[in-house]
């Protein structure tokens, strides 16, 4: 966003490829989901309808076709691909892609038994007519706290040699989960496994519900990072943050600009 009043960090403008805001919808009445995305619509890239609510959502066409209107593509969350793929149903779950306009798949391994290979497998038929974003992590924080940093290295290249245009650390919706503790703080040891290897962090989506995790992620990786789970009324929070209009970038951006 430019500014006549401010000097303000660049900010990558829509369609970007960097510095995605993906909002997610937990299942919120349809005049609060239309006002929001009106609202931060030149902010929001993807909308993600959480897990399975899409499916017992009687309005979710209109929900559908408000993100239509507003250019804004949309796909289901990955517990719902999970559910298709346990039942062996994974055509139904391409058949519903199509029938309701989606552009993108999640392809996921969070909750149910998957190896790479599988999920590799499924990447690839995907991305032949659909943007994959694969996501790796575990929902379940035992196992979450037992991941190490060279099996999330290894499904974040799996996934990316399948097809996935884009690669989402699992967080959650509540930020406790993945790559994060159970008390919402972003594990260290993972996040710099990351950022230490030869993954490029404009083809990551940092799952960041929480203003703590967003404030984190900005710091780190700059204006521009890709964040994912965003409430669709905190999508001009965030924002803000990113932008260094909130006291929790503030200075960050301050004490960068004055080093320039």
């Amino acid at each position: 966003m430019d500014s006549i009043f401010l000097d303000l960090p660049a900010r990558n403008a829509k369609p970007r490829s960097s510095g995605l805001t993906m909002a997610i919808d937990n299942g919120i009445p349809h005049g609060a989901f239309a006002d929001a995305m009106a609202s931060g619509a030149d902010y929001v890239d993807v909308v993600k309808f959480g897990w399975g609510t899409a499916l017992v959502t009687p309005d979710v066409e209109r929900k559908f076709e408000v993100l239509r209107q507003l250019g804004i593509g949309y796909y289901f969350g990955g517990t719902l691909f999970e559910k298709f793929v346990q039942q062996e149903r994974f055509e139904s779950f391409l058949t519903l892609c199509r029938l309701c306009g989606c552009r993108y798949v999640e392809i996921s391994n969070g909750t149910i038994d998957m190896s790479l290979e599988d999920k590799a497998y499924f990447i690839k038929r995907c991305a032949e007519e659909f943007t994959v974003l694969s996501e790796v992590g575990f929902k379940d924080a035992d196992r979450s706290s037992a991941l190490t940093a060279e099996e999330l290295l290894d499904a974040i290249h799996a996934d990316a040699e399948a097809g996935a245009s884009y690669v989402i650390t699992e967080a959650r919706e509540s930020g406790r989960s993945g790559i994060c503790r159970p008390d919402g703080t972003p594990r260290d040891d993972l996040v710099d496994a990351i950022l230490s290897s030869d993954i490029e962090s404009d083809h990551l989506i940092f799952e960041a519900p929480t203003k703590d995790l967003q404030t984190h992620f900005i710091k780190l990786l700059g204006t521009n990072v890709n964040l994912g789970n965003i409430a669709p009324c905190e999508v001009i929070g965030l924002e803000t943050l990113r932008l260094g209009l909130r006291a929790d970038t503030l200075m960050h951006f301050e004490q960068a600009r004055s080093c320039a």
